[in-house]
Parts: structure tokens; C-alpha cells; sequence
């Protein structure tokens, strides 16, 4: 970076008028201060738009087009694509065109939920001291509505006042970004949590949204956004191995079609992914295994989290609906209306589903139930960087009320952290114009 310094010094042509100037130490200085700033004041042309640019910029103008009715809504029938493709995928959330858990998997959904308590530092239960953490996993778009539902948290007496709750989604990473087990992205996760006092074996609850960029064939597009997810599952337990419960949710509609940055029907089609890995664990994928019963562990608990997809103007069975105004100018990130009403969605999921309740709410709020013994955790071996996949048949701080500041919960992201030049180049303004100021008059 130093060498790039110089060489953007060395190659400014200063005109002589400017040389001879007794005003050139502040000209000199303040040039030379926006150099070393460089990327403070002048952002990569390849660096994610951050969310309050987004958030409050110029609304979606994108026109409405049927997609197709919601997983929620399909049910046994066979999802048919905008260009007439008719496949042989049903809809439902899960298996058989249903929305519901299957009963077993809600019974073992539930007893792992009851075994989510407070852990100390080093993962062993505490339930005077410990903490019960909880985690995103995504890209902006995760990042922006994941902040509004932390906020929402610190605002809502009902949460748990044990629940540490880490932002760990980040612009511009997609879940192709994340099969890596050492890329930033993990990083930066471990990073956040260190800066919320908690630590990795304290993780017991992940929201995880994903999606890859551009359109693409189907299945083979959901396939491997599939693929890639189940990888990300094996690094999230590599990473956190007390990690006992992952909700799943997929995009929220695009007002793109075809091309673009997420478009339709690709955006929808990323709920097939999730519906597709669920169903792989349910059918006893060894390496979705999450029940030490029956083999070595290689994945959490898998659970859809709320669904978000809506097909615009065209109201959901629960009067929701997505317009071009809740997205923001590129018609893929959401706007604030948009944030808001994902922000919605998941504070209803979180406060009352069955598997979130007994950990996402304060205990005074739950019925009186038997002590529980957590499970022992497995040992997980370093994960592969990539999973074969394919489709099935058919914080929060330690205070009685969640009152601190949002921030605590969320550092900034790495793209939106002052680089060092930035400082450094503040420094060399402010002393370039001090020297000017407080120079002897002639």
C-alpha cells in the first residue's frame, strides 16, 4: 500500500505557480492527506453499496410480473417457471406440498431446543453467568434486515435477557464466498463475537439466508446454491461446535427478471435449495447427521426459518405483500419498507415458534419444565470445500432487559471500517492546516 502511496505522490504535477506559493505546506498537505486516504474517501468501484445508502436511496422502479405463486402456497403442485417450463418439483415448505413439520422432526426439533441454555466461555452450561448466543450467516441483504430484528430485539421485554445476539452477515458475501472454512468471512464472524465478550463455543443458534449472484438454469442453479449451503452447515460446526439449531430462510423477490445482480425466477428458486436440504437430512443424509444415535455428527438441526418470498403486488395467503418501493434503486436489496418488513417476519417467527421459544424468550415468560442435560458435543474434523447435492423426489448484553445500544451487537462491517490511510490522511490535513494557520505573518 505504501509503494502504491508514493507512486500516486510522485505522480502529481504540481505548476509552478503553485510551487512558488506560500500557501503550498496546506495545498501539499491536503493533497497528500486524500492520498493516504485514498479508499476512505474514494470507495473501491467494487465494494458493496452499504445499507444506508441503500436503505435511503432512490426506490425500485421495476414492474410486476407473476413469478409464481409461494412455496407456501404451491403445495402438491408442480412448479411451473415464468417461461412456461413446467418441473417436476412441488411446492411446501416440506415434504409432501406441507408447510408443517413432519411430527418426529418437530419432537426432535423440540428436545433439541430445550437442551439451548446458557453456556460460559468454555461451552459448559451456566445459568447464572452464561450466555446463549445467537448468529447470522448471509450476504447485505442479511446484514440489513438482521440489524433491524437485533434492534427490535434490544426494544422487546419478552426476549431473553441470557440471549447475546452477533451480526455475522456481510456485504458482497454470497454463499460461495463462505465454502471456504478460512475465509474472511469467518474471520470476521469470530472478530464480532469477540467484540460482543462471547466466544465461539458460546454459538448455539444460527439464522443463515443465502443466495448466489445472477440467474442461472433450473434446477442446476438451486442445486448449487444446495451444495454450497451444505458446506456452509459443515463449517458453521467446525467453527461452533455447540451449535445446536440452524434456521434457514431464501430470498426475498427480485423485481429484476432474468439478468441482473439476484433476478427472478432464480430469487425464488433459492427456496428449493433450502426445501431440498432439509429434505436430505430428513431422508438420513450421513452428512447432514445430526443425532450423535446415529453416526458422528456432521450438521446442526435444520429448520426453515420464516419464509420471506412473496410475489409482489399479488397478496400472500397472509395479506403480505412486496412492492417495487420495498426494494431499493437496484431492485434487489430492500429498502427501509422492505427491511421492515422482513424485520417483521422474523421477529413473529422467533417469538413464537415451538423450537425458538424456550431460549429466544425470557424464562419468566416459559412454563415450568424438568432441568434439562445438554447433549455432549461431537468432535467435527475440518469440513471439505465442497458437498455433492442433489434434490429429493418429490448482543444482547448480561442485563435484566435488552436495553443497550445496537451497535454493541454489530461492529462494523470490513467494508465499512476506516482503513488506516483514512487516518493517517486526517492526520496529515489537520497538520498541514494547523501549520498554515499559525504560521508568522510577513
Amino acid at each position: 500500500m505504501r509503494s502504491d502511496i508514493r507512486a500516486h505522490v510522485s505522480s502529481v504535477s504540481f505548476p509552478t505557480p503553485l510551487r512558488q506559493s506560500r500557501r503550498s505546506p496546506l495545498l501539499l498537505s491536503l493533497l497528500l492527506g486524500a492520498g493516504l486516504s485514498g479508499r476512505w474517501f474514494f470507495p473501491s468501484p467494487d465494494a458493496p453499496p452499504t445499507a444506508a445508502v441503500l436503505a435511503d436511496g432512490s426506490p425500485c422502479v421495476g414492474v410486476q410480473r407473476h413469478v409464481s405463486l409461494p412455496l407456501t402456497e404451491l403445495g402438491n403442485a408442480p412448479y411451473v417457471r415464468m417461461d412456461g417450463q413446467v418441473t417436476e418439483f412441488i411446492g411446501g415448505l416440506y415434504p409432501g406440498g406441507s408447510n408443517t413439520r413432519p411430527p418426529a422432526m418437530e419432537a426432535a426439533g423440540q428436545a433439541i431446543a430445550a437442551q439451548i441454555l446458557p453456556l460460559d466461555a468454555n461451552g459448559q452450561v451456566d445459568r447464572v453467568n452464561g450466555r446463549i448466543v445467537m448468529i447470522s450467516l448471509g450476504m447485505s441483504n442479511t446484514q440489513m434486515e438482521f440489524q433491524a430484528f437485533m434492534d427490535e430485539a434490544h426494544r422487546d421485554p419478552r426476549v431473553n435477557p441470557t440471549l447475546t445476539i452477533v451480526s455475522g452477515a456481510l456485504g458482497g458475501q454470497t454463499a460461495d464466498r463462505w465454502v471456504d472454512p478460512e475465509a474472511r468471512g469467518w474471520v470476521e464472524v469470530d472478530a464480532r463475537l469477540r467484540h460482543a465478550g462471547v466466544t465461539p463455543l458460546q454459538v448455539e443458534v444460527a439464522w443463515v439466508k443465502q443466495t448466489l449472484t445472477r440467474g442461472g438454469d433450473f434446477p442446476g442453479k438451486a442445486l448449487e446454491l444446495q451444495s454450497d449451503l451444505e458446506t456452509i452447515l459443515h463449517n458453521l460446526l467446525f467453527h461452533y461446535p455447540n451449535l445446536r439449531i440452524v434456521f434457514l430462510s431464501s430470498r426475498t423477490r427480485s423485481y429484476l427478471y432474468d439478468r441482473g445482480l439476484s433476478p427472478e425466477p432464480a430469487a425464488f428458486e433459492t427456496g428449493f435449495a433450502v426445501k431440498w436440504l432439509i429434505e436430505a437430512q430428513l431422508n438420513g443424509d450421513p452428512d447432514l447427521n445430526y443425532d450423535p444415535a446415529r453416526g458422528p455428527v456432521t450438521a446442526p438441526f435444520l429448520s426453515w426459518g420464516p419464509y420471506l418470498w412473496i410475489d409482489g403486488l399479488n397478496p400472500r395467503s397472509d395479506g403480505m405483500t412486496w412492492t417495487p418501493e420495498d426494494l431499493a434503486e437496484d431492485c434487489t436489496h430492500p429498502s427501509s419498507s422492505g427491511i421492515g418488513k422482513v424485520e417483521q417476519m422474523l421477529m413473529s417467527f422467533f417469538t413464537t415458534d415451538t423450537l425458538t421459544t424456550p431460549w429466544f424468550l425470557s424464562p419468566l415468560l416459559q412454563p415450568p419444565v424438568s432441568p434439562t442435560i445438554a447433549a455432549p458435543t461431537a468432535t467435527v474434523a475440518a469440513p471439505s470445500p465442497t458437498v455433492e447435492a442433489s434434490p429429493t423426489a418429490a448482543a444482547i448484553p448480561p442485563t435484566s432487559t435488552p436495553t443497550a445500544p445496537a451497535a454493541d451487537l454489530a461492529p462494523a462491517p470490513i467494508d465499512a471500517a476506516l482503513p488506516i490511510g483514512g487516518v493517517i490522511g486526517v492526520l496529515v490535513i489537520g497538520i498541514g492546516a494547523a501549520a498554515y494557520l499559525l504560521r508568522p505573518k510577513r
